[in-house]
């Protein structure tokens, strides 16, 4: 089969399966354990030819105080590359939950300059529900890729740059932590952070986005974020650490919004450098 660009930021599971022989493809699974209700029992299981992309050690700085933070250019490159990832592959990433840790790694690539990637719509709970095949989980030892990243500025915002946005209220700061967490009714699932909110944000949960694993219609998610901002807002998105804010992105991307931002550290560092 031929080689394939990806134009969309979301495929389906009979997208993926029509494609999995295509020349470029490289399918990702991104998967992670919930912080909120972390599942005990692993999936031994994979979609075919799947490379498991690790968001928590390989593709994070490990050196930073907070979780998951965002690697260095020089990083990324090297652990892309170690997967067999090219310039010019087409990525699918999936996660085991349908969509949670998927659309950060979907926002990575893209935040490191390569466009050509999507996040797998329900994941692979949908892709078994289809009855597609799936395999016994193996990592990559195959042949080193040429990938190479290019930080885009502006993907990313900061613990600096959310301060000033909240101060002056320059951007619109969207929560995408659950209502109960926002509102400081629920106490934070990480052992000794705080609750509480960033000044001037708003909540938009992300699971207001999906159903059954699956993200709504387009006209719905549109809908929903055309009452909380305006398209020419420009909007950071935050969540615990940084995972599930980039669910909002997606969102936000398939709706067409354009000058919007994860923040990197989102609640956790936040919360861990504010005292009220």
């Amino acid at each position: 089969m031929s080689k394939i660009s990806i134009t969309s930021p979301v495929v389906s599971v009979s997208w993926l399966n029509d494609h999995l022989d295509a020349e470029n493809l490289v399918v990702l699974d991104g998967s992670i354990k919930k912080i909120v209700n972390p599942k005990i029992d692993s999936i031994e299981f994979q979609i075919p030819k799947t490379r498991f992309f690790d968001l928590k050690t390989a593709f994070s700085n490990e050196s930073a105080p907070f979780p998951t933070t965002f690697p260095s250019e020089e990083k990324f490159t090297l652990e892309a590359q170690a997967l067999g990832i090219n310039k010019n592959s087409a990525i699918v990433v999936y996660d085991d939950k349908g969509i949670y840790s998927s659309a950060r790694v979907w926002w990575m690539f893209k935040a490191m300059g390569h466009d050509n990637v999507a996040v797998l719509n329900g994941g692979l709970p949908e892709w078994i529900k289809a009855g597609y095949i799936t395999e016994g989980k193996s990592y990559f030892t195959g042949v080193k890729g040429d990938f190479e990243a290019h930080y885009k500025l502006g993907f990313m915002k900061f613990y600096d740059d959310v301060k000033q946005a909240s101060e002056t209220k320059t951007h619109t700061i969207i929560d995408a932590r659950s209502e109960g967490r926002f509102k400081s009714i629920e106490p934070e699932p990480r052992v000794g952070l705080r609750m509480g909110t960033i000044p001037n944000s708003v909540n938009f949960p992300f699971e207001d986005l999906l159903k059954n694993n699956q993200l709504l219609s387009k006209k719905v998610i549109e809908a929903k974020f055309q009452s909380i901002a305006k398209k020419e807002e420009p909007i950071i998105f935050s969540c615990g650490s940084g995972i599930t804010a980039c669910i909002l992105a997606l969102g936000a991307t398939i709706s067409g919004y354009e000058n919007i931002a994860v923040y990197d550290g989102s609640w956790t560092e936040w919360g861990s450098l504010v005292s009220e």
